[in-house]
C-alpha cells in the first residue's frame, strides 16, 4: 500500500485551506482570524481531551452544537505562520450515526471538511480503535493518527510499528504521550504538513467492490450531485444510503443535506428516493 506522500515545498499550496467556510458557519464555527480548522476525533478513553488541552492550552471555550444538547469544546493554537482553530468532536466508537454524538461527529467531518482530522487512538487497544480510523478515512483524505498512550503500551510490552501503520493507512501516524506532551511537537508538525499540503494523504479505502455495487454507487452519486450541488463526498453518502443508514436517508428525504450545501434548502427531487427504493428491491 502507498503511504502519505511529502510534496516538495515549491509545489504545495499554503494558501488553499480545504475547509468549507459556509458550512462551518452553519455548524456554528467562526473562522474569522483563523487559517485552518482541525477536528479532533477518537474513541472515549483514548486521551483525546488530554491531547486537546496539550495543543490548545488555555485558549479554549465550551458551548453546545447548534440545535443540539451535545457539548462542544473549541480551542486554538499557532504553528509557524498559521493559526489553527481546533474543534473537539464527541468521543465515539463509530460514525454510523446510531447516537446523537456520532451524528454530530460525522456531520462535522463530512460537511465542515476540516483541513485536518486528528484521530486519537490508544496504542494498547489499537485494533479496537481502527474501526473509527477507517470510517473517518472513508470520509476525508486529510487526517493524522495520534497513537496515544505509547507509555502504557511499553509497560505492557506492546510495540506498534508506526511507520508500517502509516504506510498501510496512508496517513501520518504520530506516537504520543499526551500527559507528558511527548510527541506533541511531532503531532503539530504533521498537522501543519497535511493542512498546508506539504503532505498528501493516500488513505486506505475499500476498492474490491463487486460490479453491481459500483454501478449502484455511480448512479446514486450522479443523483446526489444533481439534487445537492456542492455536496462533499457524495460517494460516501451513496454508500451510507445503500447500507440502509436511516439517518442519512432521512436527511435526503427532508432535504437536510441542502441545508449545508446551498443557500436555499428544500425538498430534494423524488427521483433519488425512488431510485434508492428500486435498488433495495432489486
Amino acid at each position: 500500500m502507498t503511504g502519505p506522500v511529502k510534496i516538495p515545498a515549491a509545489n504545495h499550496c499554503e494558501t488553499c485551506p480545504a475547509h468549507n467556510v459556509g458550512n462551518l458557519i452553519r455548524l456554528g464555527i467562526d473562522m474569522e482570524n483563523w487559517d485552518y480548522v482541525v477536528a479532533l476525533a477518537g474513541n472515549p478513553n483514548t486521551g483525546k481531551s488530554t491531547i486537546f488541552n496539550a495543543l490548545t492550552g488555555l485558549r479554549q471555550h465550551t458551548g453546545n452544537w447548534p440545535g443540539k444538547t451535545v457539548a462542544r469544546a473549541e480551542g486554538g493554537f499557532s504553528y509557524g505562520d498559521h493559526r489553527y482553530k481546533m474543534v473537539d468532536l464527541p468521543g465515539t466508537y463509530s460514525l454510523l450515526s446510531t447516537t446523537l454524538d456520532e451524528e454530530v461527529a460525522r456531520n462535522f467531518i463530512l460537511f465542515g471538511q476540516p483541513d485536518v482530522t486528528i484521530i486519537v487512538t490508544d496504542a494498547t487497544r489499537l485494533e479496537r480503535n481502527l474501526n473509527l480510523v477507517l470510517q473517518v478515512l472513508e470520509i476525508t483524505n486529510r487526517a493524522v493518527v495520534a497513537l496515544n498512550l505509547v507509555d502504557e503500551a511499553r509497560r505492557h510490552n506492546i510495540t506498534v510499528d508506526e511507520r508500517s501503520l502509516a504506510r498501510d493507512l496512508g496517513v501520518p501516524v504520530v506516537p504520543t504521550v499526551a500527559r507528558s506532551k511527548e510527541g506533541i511537537p511531532d503531532l503539530l508538525r504533521a498537522v501543519s504538513e497535511v493542512a498546508t499540503g506539504q503532505v498528501v494523504c493516500k488513505p486506505h479505502r475499500l476498492k474490491n467492490e463487486p460490479p453491481a455495487l459500483k454501478k449502484a454507487i455511480a448512479q446514486l452519486v450522479t443523483q446526489l450531485e444533481e439534487a445537492f450541488p456542492g455536496l462533499p463526498n457524495a460517494r460516501w453518502v451513496a454508500l451510507r444510503l445503500l447500507d440502509g443508514d436511516a439517518r442519512i436517508l432521512e436527511a435526503v428525504e427532508r432535504g437536510e443535506l441542502g441545508d449545508l450545501t446551498r443557500d436555499d434548502p428544500g425538498q430534494t427531487n423524488g427521483n433519488l428516493h425512488l431510485q434508492l427504493e428500486a435498488m433495495h428491491h432489486a
